[in-house]
């Protein structure tokens, strides 16, 4: 489906914000030449069904350096697409990620270098730093193999993210949401972040890890970092 109306009704804003994000994961190192992809959830449409699954997304094949804002695509849950190019091969992975988690208000996947070697040997990250709890539990899952941009991978990907934001994707990179495009980018660095730590530290023997319960104290604490008590 090409240009359209429907299009036209996406704020200007987010499409620059969109973009902006993922030439900022570029920057960062996440990702390099036509690899990875970003979207954002678009408010709902009272006349769509799976109207939270409606996004705006990055497209399919472009470096982002070449990328206008008016190139990001609204992609609809049925596949259907408003936009002059068609969106990234995997936005059925950010489309099941939106409909399986309400708090995701944004989506990126990156093949960035310490995530992907992790994902190559197809480990989960263990509790060998405290800010693993950052994603929200004890460990970052590794998602089953599947073939880039198919259900399958979608499906594996929902399952490692089950009570977590963050997972690898095995033989493949990262993804990672949060609550919007700035909140998912700087969980993003910090994922990686934490990848390339872990993948040191491997350098040096098996670490120590935290025991379950001094992890369960660290996601207690989590649960209301950066935030006013009550």
């Amino acid at each position: 489906m090409n240009a359209s109306n429907v299009s036209d009704q996406v704020d200007p804003g987010l499409r620059s914000a969109l973009l902006d994000t993922m030439r900022a994961m570029d920057d960062a190192r996440l990702n390099v030449g036509t690899a990875g992809n970003a979207s954002v959830r678009l408010p709902a449409d009272a006349d769509a069904a799976h109207a939270t699954a409606r996004m705006l997304i990055t497209p399919s094949g472009v470096p982002a350096e070449r990328c206008r804002p008016e190139d990001m695509a609204v992609a609809e849950a049925d596949g259907s697409y408003h936009g002059p190019l068609a969106p990234s091969s995997e936005w059925q992975l950010h489309r099941d990620i939106y409909a399986a988690f309400p708090a995701a208000g944004a989506v990126l996947h990156a093949h960035s270098p310490f995530a992907t070697a992790l994902a190559c040997q197809r480990v989960e990250i263990p509790p060998f730093h405290y800010m693993i709890a950052r994603f929200g539990g004890s460990t970052i899952r590794c998602a089953a193999y599947a073939t880039f941009g198919t259900q399958a991978l979608s499906d594996a990907t929902v399952a490692a993210l089950q009570d977590r934001s963050a997972c690898l994707l095995a033989n493949h990179g990262m993804v990672v949401y949060g609550r919007d495009l700035a909140h998912a980018l700087a969980l993003a660095i910090e994922f990686e972040t934490l990848c390339e730590q872990y993948w040191r530290t491997l350098q040096l023997g098996v670490p120590v890890l935290l025991t379950e319960a001094e992890m369960a104290e660290v996601i207690e604490r989590f649960r209301w970092y950066g935030r006013a008590r009550s």
